[in-house]
């Protein structure tokens, strides 16, 4: 017997582009690949990146800026899938306006707030969807609704031959410890990477730290950095393949971190890691054996275990070895199937409460 046709309504409601959003996109894109009788829309606002990036021709788009719009523009749905916290109050509204059940995905590490409309749009949620482990924790300890875990996963970044060699002949005789990530300092801490970079410039003088992306710490981190000539400041880059293919090694010393789905591409392009120990990261680092760990907000540490790597070969290809087999659990693919189980169990508890349904 062929599965029940479904139709899923993914909503994010994000102004921006981040890892939220990319990860919305590869389960769009997974679901699509997977078949069974799967058709999806998408809720966004009118200047949302994700139309751009977008590569599912076959998904319907609705224009929605805020919670009250979109809501009568198209058919009722089987479900609707909220990807970040505007995207929750969307479907709470829809729920309301034609009794369709949603479930949600949490990506931050913070608790939720407990305030009466949070518990009122948890609450109503199917399921709750944790990326992590801790956040994982976090949902429970609520107990709002029903709680399981979906990790992120890894993009599958390209690289470019051509682009790549430009990128080895550029660095040549210089060992690259990159980051890649959005500059905002109270999240991703990049100051405590250029605290690493100032340590390191006297015993380490040839390596050159290389930081890909934007945001509304850039201009204030460039004036802070302007003494440092190790520290490159990249911009944004739509092919950070090409940049992994060069790194020696990847620093991530994020603050706060849901999960850190950058990591999986720094694993799967072989880069050896070194990143806070922190929220959701340990769900993806094994310190000492797929990656090192370092305590938060401490350039003396992270300093310390660059140039310990830096200076052994050996334990950086057993690092990376270790964690590029680590992979297999998190692939699009994967994604797609537990989402996919997800939904249905959703659906079917739902005509079992309600078999006219």
């Amino acid at each position: 017997m062929s599965a029940a046709p479904l139709h899923v309504r993914h909503v994010n409601l994000a102004r921006g582009f981040r890892g939220g959003e990319r990860q919305t996109l590869l389960l769009i894109e997974a679901l699509a690949q997977l078949g069974q009788g799967i058709t999806q829309s998408l809720v966004c606002r009118r200047d949302s990146p994700l139309r751009n990036q977008l590569i599912t021709p076959e998904v319907q788009l609705i224009d929605a800026d805020h919670a009250l719009a979109g809501h009568l523009r198209a058919p009722r749905p089987s479900l609707v899938h909220a990807h970040e916290a505007k995207a929750v109050h969307w479907a709470w509204l829809e729920r309301r306006l034609r009794g369709t059940p949603y479930l949600l995905t949490r990506r931050v590490p913070q608790p939720v707030k407990d305030k009466p409309f949070n518990r009122l749009t948890y609450g109503a949620a199917a399921r709750a969807v944790a990326i992590s482990s801790v956040i994982e924790t976090h949902l429970r300890q609520r107990a709002w609704c029903p709680v399981e875990r979906i990790p992120s996963v890894l993009s599958g970044q390209p690289s470019d031959p051509a682009k790549v060699a430009a990128l080895r002949q550029r660095f040549a005789g210089h060992p690259v410890i990159g980051h890649i990530g959005a500059l905002v300092d109270r999240h991703k801490g990049q100051r405590v990477l250029l605290d690493a970079a100032r340590r390191l410039r006297e015993s380490h003088p040839e390596v050159r730290f290389l930081l890909l992306g934007e945001g509304e710490d850039a201009e204030a981190l460039a004036a802070e950095s302007r003494d440092l000539g190790n520290v490159i400041w990249e911009g944004f880059q739509p092919n950070v393949g090409d940049y992994l293919e060069i790194m020696t090694l990847f620093a991530f010393p994020s603050r706060n971190e849901g999960l850190g789905s950058t990591l999986l591409d720094a694993m799967d392009h072989g880069v050896p890691i070194v990143a806070s120990r922190v929220d959701g990261i340990p769900d993806l680092i094994e310190d000492g054996v797929s990656g090192v760990l370092v305590p938060p907000a401490d350039g003396a540490a992270l300093s310390a275990a660059l140039a310990q790597l830096l200076d052994d070969p050996s334990r950086r290809r057993a690092l990376a070895t270790a964690a590029r087999a680590r992979l297999a659990a998190f692939t699009p693919a994967a994604m797609g199937a537990s989402y996919l189980a997800c939904y249905r169990s959703i659906l079917d508890e739902r005509r079992q409460l309600s078999p006219d349904v």
